[in-house]
């Protein structure tokens, strides 16, 4: 029921939609950047069935989304092998998130190799300890299931890495529902403020490593990572392996960080 409530309302047609049942999927005042991204996605899917596969994408979070949304999505250019849409949520009149959406044949290959593999890699999730039960934001606590994937806790290197599943996947396709988990963690820049408080993620931009990604009972590896911080932003690396430690996405982010 929750996640039906994202992608149930989006019809072909697109315009004009109204969310009900959102309090799960809230942050603070606004939609939890996965979820949002989701519905941009879904919306531009819907709009055009017969795409390619998603290869990337770039997700601009440019205001708090509410329950009640215009959805706008058109495609920019079809080429041969790669097809590019841009869809937007509109709330009141603004626009509250752009994306862009790379599609992509499938070519012989002219170059070829493995993403790295994963360094420190904490062990399978079915053996890791169970985190923030009953904490953080509401779309934390309602949709998914976090477990401990590294050692270090509260200050340090500016790395957060957790393994996460959502609690219901029922209706998602596998890209669907990295979009939905992609932007779940907080920055690794957590580990650096010498203070607490508020965070907000900006943007996001990710590339799809393996366009049928696959892992084991709904277990992925999420990792932020920040690469440098200063002037109230930090510029974030984010990755997902699924449950044998291939790596399926990789992204990145800028992040609002609050005095």
């Amino acid at each position: 029921m929750s996640i039906a409530s994202l992608t149930d309302p989006i019809t072909a047609e697109g315009g004009s939609v109204r969310f009900d049942n959102l309090d799960h999927w809230l942050q603070g005042r606004t939609l939890y950047g996965g979820a949002s991204a989701l519905i941009a996605y879904t919306a531009a899917v819907r709009a055009f069935p017969d795409l390619p596969p998603l290869r990337a994408g770039q997700v601009a979070f440019v205001a708090p989304t509410g329950p009640e949304v215009e959805l706008k999505r058109e495609i920019v250019r079809q080429g041969r092998n790669v097809t590019q849409v841009r869809s937007e949520l509109w709330c009141e009149g603004q626009c509250t998130l752009t994306a862009f959406w790379l599609f992509g044949t499938e070519r012989e290959a002219n170059a070829e190799h493995e993403a790295a593999e994963i360094a420190d890699w904490p062990g399978p999730p079915e053996n890791a300890e169970q985190v923030m039960e009953g904490m953080g934001p509401a779309f934390i606590q309602n949709n998914f299931e976090l477990r401990r994937a590294q050692d270090l806790r509260g200050p340090g290197e500016p790395v957060v890495r957790r393994w996460a599943r959502l609690t219901t996947r029922e209706g998602l396709d596998p890209v669907s529902e990295l979009i939905l988990l992609g932007d779940v963690m907080p920055p690794g820049a957590m580990r650096a403020m010498q203070r607490q408080g508020p965070i907000s993620s900006i943007n996001w931009s990710f590339n799809l490593l393996d366009t049928r990604p696959a892992t084991r009972d709904g277990w992925w590896l999420s990792e932020n990572a920040s690469q440098h911080a200063a002037e109230g932003y930090s510029s974030e690396r984010l990755r997902l392996w699924n449950a044998d430690g291939q790596q399926v996405m990789d992204g990145m982010q800028c992040v609002a960080v609050f005095g």
